[in-house]
């Protein structure tokens, strides 16, 4: 049964794993070395209410993680987050994105923010399809602005607004 709920200090080996093997073998960050604990400890830290981590589990495993960050720091950002998503090479396919996704949506409306910033590379059909089922539109396209596994890569920035506080 797979189980969503808010992650806890105690996950954060796992969602190191799971980032660390995302930023080896995909282009779906941009990050080129991998996170030390230091730096995910301090990740995790940073990340409190209004900045919400989900986890997904599966059998007591953590097969994947979806957050939303702060977009910016300057304050008139302050109602927009980014958000990340990353699932276990070995789970994806089988709906585990899409749900953490539905509930990372959910807890950025909970918290009263108006929109979510994706940042996908292009070539990944798979997560442009799944944030367009969702509500999110394309908004633009940032070209050859990251260089992994060297490949020059454009970036695609979808957004989903929620509605109006006016």
């Amino acid at each position: 049964m797979l189980i969503i709920r808010p992650a806890r200090p105690d996950d954060l080996n796992a969602i190191t794993e799971i980032y660390n093997e995302a930023i080896l073998t995909t282009d779906a960050t941009f990050d080129t070395k991998p996170k030390t604990d230091e730096e995910q400890r301090t990740w995790f830290i940073n990340h409190g209410p209004e900045n919400p981590i989900l986890v997904a589990e599966q059998d007591s495993t953590v097969i994947g993680w979806a957050s939303l960050s702060d977009w910016s720091d300057r304050c008139a950002y302050s109602d927009t987050a980014e958000i990340s998503l990353y699932v276990k090479e070995n789970s994806r396919g089988k709906g585990i994105g899409k749900k953490l996704l539905e509930e990372i949506i959910q807890e950025g409306e909970k918290v009263g923010l108006h929109t979510i910033i994706a940042r996908i590379t292009t070539g990944n059909q798979q997560s442009i399809h799944l944030h367009e089922n969702l509500g999110f539109e394309r908004i633009g396209v940032m070209r050859e602005v990251g260089r992994k596994f060297g490949r020059l890569l454009d970036v695609l920035l979808m957004q989903k607004t929620y509605g109006s506080k006016r």
